[in-house]
C-alpha cells in the first residue's frame, strides 16, 4: 500500500456496541498473555510487557503493538505454519486457504484451529472470528475489491500484517525468510523462539548446500502451470534462490519478475534436465503436469522430459515462510541425488 496509517489497539468492531467495546477494552488489559515466551497465562501488568511498545513498518503500514496480539486469523497456509512453528497456536482462533499438505509436526495443532474458510474468507467472516490480528500470506489477502483492504481492518480495530513477499518488486531470497521470521518473533513477544527457529531452518539450508557443493550445475525449469504458454519461476523469484542454493541453476532466471509465461519454445532451447513442478489445489494434480509434459511431442527431446526427471515442491515450500528450508533439501536430493547415498 502506498498510504500509511497506524492502527488503533482495540478490539472493539465498527459493529459493536459501546458496551462491548468497554468490555474488549477490559479483556485486552488482562488477556494478552504474559511478557515471558511461555505464552501462558501469567498475570498482566498495567506496564507493558518487556520489549514493548513494537512498532512495525510493513509493505508501507506503520503499526504500533502495545502488547502481543492474543487472537490472530491467519489467511493462507504459510503464515499459519510460521505462527505454529514458533509455538503461537495459542493465539490462533481461524485459518484459511491450505493449499497442500500441512508438515507433519504441525498437522495436529493446525486441525485444531477453526477453518474459516477453504480460500480467502469474507471480511464479515473474519470479523465473526474477533480477531485483533490478520497475517495475510499473498497480497490477495487484503484484497480491496473484495472489501478486505487493510484499511478496512484498521477502521475496525485489527492489525494486519502482509508477508513481505508482496510488499514489492525487489527480488524474494531467503534473508527475506529469516526477517519475516523475526518480525513475527517480535510482534508476538517471542524473539528468542524466533532466533532460534532462524538458526534451526539456516543449519538445515546449509547442510543440503554442502552436500552438493562442487556438483556440476543442473539445469532447472520451474513448471507451474500453463498449456498454451508455461507459467514459471522468473529470476526475482525465491524459487531461483532455492535452485542455486541446492545446486542448480533456473533456465529463466533472467526472466524479470517473481513468474511470468515463457513460451514452450523457449523451454526447448533452454534445454532443462530436471523439470521442478510446483504442486498446489486449483492447478491440477502433480500427475496430469507429468503426464501434459510427456505428452508434448514438442518437448520429448528435452532432457528433463526424455529421462523423465521431475522433482515435486509444493508451492507453499516456495514462499517465504518455514516451508522454503525443506524445500532447498528437496530439491538439492532430486538435483543431485547421487550426493545423498
Amino acid at each position: 500500500m502506498s498510504q500509511s496509517f497506524t492502527p488503533a489497539r482495540t478490539r472493539g468492531f465498527l459493529r459493536a456496541t459501546a458496551a462491548a467495546v468497554a468490555l474488549s477494552s477490559v479483556l485486552l488489559t488482562t488477556g494478552c498473555g504474559s511478557s515471558d515466551e511461555s505464552g501462558g497465562d501469567a498475570k498482566a501488568t498495567a506496564a507493558a510487557p518487556t520489549g514493548f511498545p513494537v512498532t512495525i513498518d510493513n509493505c508501507g503500514v506503520r503499526t504500533t503493538y502495545d502488547t502481543p496480539p492474543s487472537r490472530v486469523v491467519t489467511i493462507h497456509q504459510h503464515p499459519a505454519e510460521l505462527m505454529l512453528a514458533l509455538g503461537l497456536k495459542d493465539r490462533m482462533v481461524g485459518t484459511a486457504f491450505p493449499d497442500s499438505a500441512v508438515l507433519p509436526e504441525l498437522k495436529k495443532d493446525y486441525e485444531a484451529i477453526p477453518e474459516l474458510a477453504e480460500r480467502e474468507p469474507s471480511f464479515e467472516k473474519i470479523l465473526d472470528a474477533e480477531p485483533e490480528f490478520v497475517y495475510g500470506g499473498y497480497g490477495s489477502a487484503f484484497a480491496e475489491n473484495e472489501g478486505r483492504s487493510r484499511k478496512a481492518f484498521a477502521d475496525a480495530g485489527i492489525d494486519t500484517h502482509l508477508n513481505r513477499e508482496y510488499c514489492g518488486k525487489k527480488r524474494v531470497t531467503m534473508k527475506d525468510t529469516y526477517d519475516e521470521i523475526r518480525t513475527i518473533g517480535k510482534i508476538f513477544g517471542v524473539p528468542d523462539r524466533a532466533g532460534t527457529l532462524v538458526a534451526d531452518l539456516e543449519d538445515r539450508v546449509g547442510k543440503a548446500a554442502a552436500k552438493v557443493e562442487g556438483d556440476p550445475e543442473a539445469a532447472v525449469f520451474v513448471y507451474d502451470s500453463g498449456d498454451k504458454t508455461a507459467f514459471t519461476a522468473g529470476g526475482k523469484s525465491l524459487g531461483t534462490e532455492l535452485i542455486r542454493l541446492a545446486g542448480g541453476e533456473n533456465v529463466f532466471a533472467d526472466l524479470d519478475d517473481v513468474f511470468g509465461d515463457v513460451s514452450w519454445e523457449q523451454v526447448v532451447e533452454r534445454r532443462p534436465e530436471v523439470i521442478a513442478i510446483y504442486d498446489y489445489a486449483g492447478a491440477g494434480s502433480v500427475e496430469q503436469k507429468k503426464k501434459f509434459l510427456l505428452s508434448q511431442p514438442a518437448l520429448a527431446d528435452v532432457p528433463a522430459v526424455r529421462n523423465k526427471r521431475f522433482v515435486v515442491l509444493p508451492l507453499t515450500a516456495t514462499l517465504v515462510g518455514i516451508r522454503s528450508a525443506y524445500a532447498v533439501e528437496d530439491l538439492a536430493r532430486g538435483l543431485h541425488p547421487e550426493s545423498f547415498r
